[in-house]
């Protein structure tokens, strides 16, 4: 299954596409940049929760994330990122939609992620998800800086949820 949205086609990720990931992961400077390995581990073991957004064949943006095997109702966005050219675009909330509405029918009705209260895009991002999903966004503490064996800031947990689907455009 995939959707279109300006130019970009998104579909689940192959393996092909984990070094992209990681290069746009390592490019968008704020987020916390894992091995190349891990992204290619990534789209080949998580391609079914996860999804990438193509441009010409290209990878241009990417979510990735895991159902909860204690919640298998919950899906968990590790990481989500668009290339810089294609910000602005409302890309990273279609990824999002795509991927709720791929999981949709395994019975996932609750998006759970973890953002650093300084990052208000993401913040702005989440939260807008909720309201289109017609869901309530809760935010708890989960990980206290002094949880982290580095410089780490704190990460907030967001759950949304229940959440409906995207009602279809006339």
């Amino acid at each position: 299954m995939s959707g279109e949205t300006h130019d970009a086609v998104i579909t689940e990720p192959s393996t092909e596409d984990g070094s992209e990931l990681w290069r746009i992961a390592r490019d968008s400077r704020s987020l916390d940049l894992n091995s190349s390995y891990a992204y290619l581990l990534w789209c080949r073991d998580f391609a079914d929760t996860s999804a990438v957004a193509l441009v010409d064949g290209r990878p241009v943006g990417f979510v990735i994330g895991f159902v909860r095997p204690a919640a298998p109702d919950t899906v968990v966005v590790w990481q989500i990122a668009v290339d810089g050219g294609q910000r602005g675009k409302g890309l990273a909330a279609k990824l999002l939609d795509h991927l709720l509405d791929r999981l949709a029918p395994r019975g996932v009705r609750h998006l759970e992620t973890t953002i650093t209260a300084d990052n208000a895009a993401s913040i702005a991002l989440f939260s807008a998800l909720g309201r289109r999903r017609g869901a309530p966004v809760r935010r708890a503490d989960l990980f206290a800086a002094d949880h982290f064996p580095d410089e780490h800031a704190a990460e907030d947990l967001y759950r949304i949820g229940p959440l409906a689907p995207v009602p279809a455009l006339v």
